[in-house]
């Protein structure tokens, strides 16, 4: 039989889409004044990699990815969710949609997990609503993709940035 343990903790990850005419500083504050200060960030980058968020939120999208100084236990990832939906709804354009996507995950040493809303074969229910996706797993000394993994989480840039946040 398997012994029960403690998961160590890990950095929460968020990674914030918004509109060019969007204050993202705006909702980079409103996380920070929550989850505390950030440790490292990379972008804004232009997020090209798909238009799944054209019809929404426009055209000419940035995305701006940050790790947290506060590392953070793992069954917080549900609430945390949550709490970015809450905000994505606080920061509603005047058109009613979002100007802004903040999707959080955390970084282990072994793997990027991400929280989501929707379920898929691949994804785990965690409770809430809120699914997890291993998103990216670390092996023989880098980061490699799944299938299902987005392209901007694959793109070489980023992965230089998660591997130096890499717990």
């Amino acid at each position: 039989m398997g012994e029960i343990k403690k998961t160590s903790t890990v950095k929460l990850f968020t990674a914030v889409m918004y509109r060019r005419d969007f204050d993202f500083q705006a909702a980079v504050n409103a996380l920070t004044a929550v989850y505390g200060d950030i440790e490292t960030s990379f972008g804004p980058v232009e997020f090209s990699w798909s238009n799944y968020y054209g019809d929404e939120m426009g055209e000419g999208l940035l995305k701006f990815y940050v790790v947290f100084k506060e590392r953070i236990e793992r069954t917080r990832l549900p609430s945390i969710k949550i709490h970015t939906n809450e905000l994505e709804q606080q920061f509603l354009g005047t058109n009613g949609k979002r100007a802004v996507n903040i999707d959080p995950g955390y970084i282990a040493v072994d793997k990027l997990v991400l929280a989501s809303t929707k379920d898929f074969y691949h994804r785990v229910y965690l409770g809430s609503g809120i699914f997890a996706e291993v998103t990216l797993h670390y092996r023989r000394g880098c980061y490699r993709h799944f299938s299902w993994t987005y392209p901007d989480y694959q793109s070489p840039s980023f992965l230089v940035f998660l591997e130096a946040a890499r717990p």
